[in-house]
């Protein structure tokens, strides 16, 4: 997901029993303060995602952590139901999640310091270099056609060619 659509996140947009998220809308700061929630920029941002085992289980315990914040600050916490708030409960801002949680994490892991929408990029490459059928990969990430995708991600390519004709030799014999 792009940052503004995490951000935008509500808790009413995912279905843990199920498996999946509702991308429905993107957070917009405006100057001076505030924000807005709209939906994202193409129809096929507005999407459902399949969720990972993983995703789930660390969704659940995130609900189960923001629940033990929200008594904690009491009336403080303005419920807008999002995901991924900022400590009171209202949309954070993009920057934040660099300057509190990504590149603290990254420096003591050592790594080197990525943007936010790196993240991204992985994701979509790792998942195509696995093999996932691009149309899948470009549905995932609200690409609006799935030669957008194949562009962008185009140094996988040679890869899954040669994947693919070693495929067709096993096929059909030596």
């Amino acid at each position: 997901m792009r940052r503004g659509e995490l951000l935008a996140l509500h808790w009413a947009d995912i279905d843990l029993d199920v498996g999946h998220l509702q991308v429905r809308y993107t957070v917009q700061h405006i100057t001076g303060g505030g924000y807005v929630f709209s939906p994202p920029k193409t129809p096929r941002s507005r999407r459902k995602i399949a969720l990972s085992a993983r995703a789930i289980t660390a969704l659940r315990k995130h609900y189960t952590r923001q629940l033990e914040h929200r008594q904690t600050i009491g009336e403080a916490w303005q419920d807008e139901d999002l995901v991924f708030p900022n400590e009171c409960g209202q949309a954070m801002r993009g920057n934040h999640i660099l300057q509190r949680n990504s590149t603290p994490l990254l420096v003591k892991a050592g790594l080197p310091l990525i943007r936010f929408h790196d993240l991204r990029h992985t994701a979509a490459t790792l998942l195509l270099l696995q093999g996932i059928n691009p149309k899948i990969v470009s549905e995932m990430l609200g690409h609006s056609t799935v030669s957008m995708t194949l562009d962008t991600y185009s140094h996988v390519l040679p890869d899954m060619q040669r994947d693919a004709t070693a495929a067709l030799d096993r096929l059909l014999g030596d």
